[in-house]
């Protein structure tokens, strides 16, 4: 078994490839994308030299389950997933602005608070917070999509407005759409004993109608707390139990790693990625409810390459 940390697939009328983090993008006719959900994990803006099996599948499926979840709210990119690793949706024009949502004040907008600060993105913060408290409603903060290799930024809606990023009305029905995803999201979580903390959401356009794109609750782009203990630890002011990448950056932190310049990535022995690896088929199992199936990686590069040709075939141009 190996994982799969990168491809190099040429499909037919492909015009072009991106290759993030996570996951390698090809752009098929200027209409649609293959969007290929590698085994690489990053942290801290780093990806890490270790691949870890299934995390690719369980990415792309957790996030294909809650695209179907929720198109009754916002059109998604999503068209088919042909294999486990791989969905192939609609190529759309992706908005400048991440619109990440807090129910809870919680890494680091716990940090920023701690620090002092009692405004984050335009929304004021009261006095007398504690470490993971939530809110009273939901709170969206905003970041602008920085370029390639650059991090993104906090901003607040009246500069996003003030800067022609987009209309008030475009913002504001963003902002609708963001909080019934949320919603949505928490009412799925609260199913499975979880409380959904804080997430992002990535829109595009696509013949000038709104789109859900990338991503959705999934435990790279989400925190989860598990509700029944919440409110004890809470009071108690002891770490909560939770799903998400953040066991991965604690090990880091723990191995001197947070990031920084100068410090170097700890080795993650076989030990270390068969213990990632199985977390994050935990996580698959206790989000969605439903048992986890690992798909083969003999001839993986054939299987994947072969499925989207097939469903290539079948689209449109």
């Amino acid at each position: 078994m190996s994982a799969v940390t990168h491809t190099e697939f040429d499909f037919s009328r492909q015009t072009a490839k991106y290759t993030g983090k996570v996951r390698d993008v090809y752009t098929i006719a200027d209409k649609y994308m293959v969007m290929v959900a590698t085994d690489r994990i990053s942290a801290f803006d780093v990806i890490l030299p270790e691949g870890i099996p299934y995390k690719g599948q369980v990415l792309n499926q957790i996030a294909s389950y809650f695209l179907d979840l929720t198109e009754d709210i916002v059109p998604n990119w999503k068209i088919a997933c042909p294999d486990p690793m791989v969905t192939v949706g609609y190529k759309c024009e992706g908005l400048p602005v991440e619109m990440i949502v807090r129910r809870c004040l919680t890494g680091s907008s716990w940090r920023s608070y701690k620090a002092g600060v009692r405004e984050i993105c335009g929304v004021k913060i009261p006095d007398g917070m504690k470490e993971h408290q939530r809110f009273d409603t939901p709170i969206i903060t905003p970041t602008t999509k920085a370029e390639i290799g650059a991090h993104d930024e906090d901003i607040s809606k009246e500069e996003i407005i003030a800067r022609g990023i987009m209309t008030r009305s475009e913002y504001e029905e963003l902002e609708q759409i963001t909080l019934a995803l949320f919603k949505r999201g928490e009412e799925i979580a609260a199913s499975r004993n979880l409380m959904l903390v804080d997430t992002k959401y990535e829109f595009g356009r696509r013949d000038g109608r709104l789109y859900l794109i990338d991503e959705i609750h999934t435990p790279d782009s989400s925190r989860y707390f598990y509700a029944d203990t919440y409110q004890e630890l809470f009071e108690k002011g002891l770490p909560q139990r939770q799903l998400s990448k953040e066991f991965v950056r604690e090990w880091l932190m723990e191995n001197g790693f947070s990031g920084k310049d100068g410090q170097k990535v700890p080795e993650m022995d076989t030990a270390r990625v068969t213990a990632i690896s199985d977390r994050y088929v935990e996580l698959y199992e206790n989000i969605t409810g439903k048992k986890f199936v690992k798909s083969s990686y003999d001839n993986i590069y054939e299987r994947i390459e072969c499925n989207v040709k097939n469903m290539l075939a079948r689209l449109e141009f």
